[in-house]
């Protein structure tokens, strides 16, 4: 009931968002981004189970897609097809996209639709979704997403996991009971989009170059690790079977 109740008054609020847009004559020129931060929090099941977001396995602050996916809906808030800016910007009501974007695709995307210049020397991370909104595929994407948490405790501790297509990697530092007592985890979130099935074993030769892809992300970004409980000081660098 409280959970419905939550629903029932997010769905309220944006209703009046929208149409307080509409009362101020700008709803046309509007264009809505509706979108979580994280997945799903809501205290029902394990953490690691299929549960509150399901079909997907794991919630806010796990390794596992429920943990990292989140709702992302983009529309113009009130459709008019002769609207100077909706004809640049085509949004098909209804429209799926299934390609990778993460949350810092956002600035670029907005920067792009008013026309917008970033601040000279400013170094942007994300990549315009304008063609991705259109429900088009956009190819020039790179369908990499790399997620690094070297922290605890929280319901996943010390991980980094890498998504390139279909495949996905999860690298724990110190396995435990919450990595299954595991260091490698190998999903392919095609024909197993629940993460039910570690394919680290029968796929040494896939897990072999995704961990390598997941190190050199690292290096790239020059991310800081997490460092051995032994001394406190050696950093755990991720290690390629």
């Amino acid at each position: 009931q409280a959970f419905a109740t939550l629903i029932e008054g997010m769905d309220k609020s944006l209703g009046d968002l929208l149409d307080h847009f509409d009362a101020l004559g700008v709803a046309e020129n509007t264009l809505v981004f509706f979108l979580g931060d994280n997945g799903s929090d809501a205290p029902l099941g394990h953490q690691h189970a299929v549960a509150c977001a399901a079909p997907l396995r794991g919630k806010k602050g796990a390794h596992y897609e429920g943990g990292m996916r989140v709702p992302f809906i983009a529309a113009w808030a009130k459709e008019n097809a002769n609207n100077a800016n909706q004809k640049q910007l085509v949004i098909p009501p209804g429209s799926l996209q299934t390609q990778v974007a993460a949350v810092q695709d956002l600035y670029p995307t907005i920067a792009k639709v008013t026309g917008a210049a970033s601040p000279q020397g400013h170094a942007v991370d994300g990549v315009d979704l304008s063609k991705l909104l259109t429900a088009a595929p956009d190819d020039s994407r790179d369908q990499v997403f790399l997620m690094h948490y070297p922290h605890s405790p929280h319901r996943s501790d010390y991980f980094t996991t890498l998504r390139d297509g279909d495949w996905k990697v999860i690298y724990h530092y110190i396995p435990s009971k919450g990595s299954e007592g595991e260091r490698y985890q190998l999903y392919n979130l095609a024909s197993d989009p629940f993460e039910s099935t570690n394919l680290a074993d029968q796929e040494p030769a896939v897990l072999r170059e995704m961990v390598g892809k997941l190190k050199s992300g690292l290096e790239t970004h020059q991310a800081l690790y997490p460092v051995s409980p032994d001394d406190g000081k050696t950093p755990l660098v991720p290690v390629i079977p």
